[in-house]
């Protein structure tokens, strides 16, 4: 992400006031459809703890009731969301009289996100458009994520002194190889299909068949989620489509993984600098523009939340919010991209000046805090109950090749596609992932 795109993403999707009479959420009811339609498309639909105050009642609500059959998730304009208002949280940040209110709206989103991952009432994300920061944790935990050709998913927090937050310790980890790492620490923006490849999405669905099918799904008089995977994938683009855009696989996947496995950063710039790649090189630039503690604290809880829960990710990053807000980078990072327009100047400046197990580990991880993180339920996953309607995983591909003695490539692409009935996607994601481990095996 450049400066530029970076800065237009923060001042339009995080700063700006929203002044339409209008509710900031729309909440829409069409027999057995729910939706939420976030209403704030001049500032990308920026969340807010009066979006939050809207959305989870009603969650709550549809929940229990008999009438709401599936809820929807979308935004209006050209955003899902493009992420929270930090301009707010960094005037709370500032005020000690506003520190509790901060902390409740923090704890009251992180319990809503673990809600949203564990509703049984079949949950459908609309990607289309700009999916980036609080936007990515509101579609992340949901059975359906559909991308469409407007997707743009990004975590950008690292570029402005954060750690990429809304519970990315779990989903970014959960992302084939280390490209959750990669993602994470260079706010790669994922497109279109790209996303249903990287499992940042379930289902590739044109945005000019969105309405269709939410009219098709609302209309269902029995409502499974096998049943609404199922009505998607009828609106969704067939095993033949052509990607437009297909760049996180083949050699770019082999130096992500090589490079992003270490623990350290400094290992990670290493390996970069010998692979000498056009996207090394461009990686190690775009790191090295980012706040060095977040990028260090952003890498170790990704490395962390791979062996952790959904909730224990969540109460690791409610630790790291009650600490990393009121260093200097955040401030100094939302100053200077939003107001100021100009490359901040972080401190520690680089990540040479960062002991990762002092600084990071100690400080960070295994701070002091006041406040616990309480949940609403007590259900907890170490997956996604629902994975098996995205793309297989690279792990479940090459597991199943061996498992079922699959001898070909197309053997294994033919297998894949009869368990995911024709899903598109499989021929791409099958023979990258064997093509790869053939290529890394000699």
């Amino acid at each position: 992400m450049t400066l530029r795109t970076l800065q237009l993403v923060l001042k339009r999707g995080f700063t700006q006031k929203h002044n339409a009479v209008e509710p900031t959420v729309l909440i829409k009811k069409h027999l057995g459809s729910r939706q939420f339609i976030l209403n704030k498309p001049r500032v990308l639909n920026a969340l807010d703890m009066e979006m939050v105050d809207i959305i989870y009642p009603n969650l709550k609500s549809w929940e229990v009731s008999d009438q709401a059959k599936v809820v929807f998730f979308k935004g209006r304009g050209r955003a899902l969301c493009a992420g929270g208002d930090v301009k707010d949280v960094v005037c709370s940040v500032k005020d000690p009289k506003k520190h509790d209110d901060l902390a409740h709206q923090i704890e009251t989103e992180y319990d809503m996100l673990h809600f949203m991952g564990t509703m049984k009432t079949p949950y459908i994300a609309v990607m289309d458009g700009i999916t980036m920061g609080a936007g990515g944790g509101l579609c992340s935990f949901a059975p359906f994520r559909i991308a469409t050709e407007n997707t743009l998913f990004a975590m950008p927090e690292t570029a402005i002194g954060l750690f990429c937050d809304v519970g990315a310790s779990f989903f970014l980890s959960r992302l084939d190889g280390h490209l959750g790492a990669y993602m994470g620490a260079t706010s790669r923006i994922v497109k279109g299909e790209d996303a249903l490849f990287a499992g940042l999405a379930t289902h590739f669905v044109p945005s000019s068949r969105i309405e269709a099918l939410e009219t098709r799904l609302a209309e269902l008089d029995h409502v499974t989620h096998d049943i609404v995977h199922q009505t998607i994938e009828d609106f969704a683009v067939k095993k033949d489509h052509q990607p437009a855009t297909y760049t996180l696989h083949g050699q770019n996947r082999i130096t992500i993984d090589t490079c992003f496995k270490h623990e350290h950063m400094e290992d990670v710039l290493d390996d970069l600098k010998a692979d000498g790649s056009k996207l090394s090189l461009e990686t190690i630039d775009t790191i090295l523009k980012r706040s060095p503690s977040a990028v260090k604290t952003t890498h170790e809880h990704i490395r962390r939340g791979s062996k952790l829960s959904l909730k224990e990710c969540l109460r690791m990053e409610h630790v790291l919010w009650q600490t990393i807000p009121y260093a200097h980078d955040f401030i100094e990072g939302v100053t200077s991209h939003v107001v100021l327009k100009k490359q901040p100047k972080w401190n520690p400046a680089t990540l040479e000046d960062i002991d990762l197990e002092k600084d990071i580990k100690v400080k960070r991880f295994h701070a002091n805090i006041r406040r616990k993180l309480f949940f609403s339920n007590d259900q907890d996953f170490h997956e996604l109950p629902y994975r098996r309607y995205a793309l297989p995983s690279e792990k479940e591909i090459l597991d199943s090749k061996y498992m079922h003695s699959l001898r070909t490539v197309e053997d294994t692409v033919q297998w894949f596609e009869n368990d995911r009935n024709g899903k598109f996607g499989v021929r791409h994601k099958v023979e990258d992932v064997l093509d790869r481990n053939l290529r890394i095996l000699n």
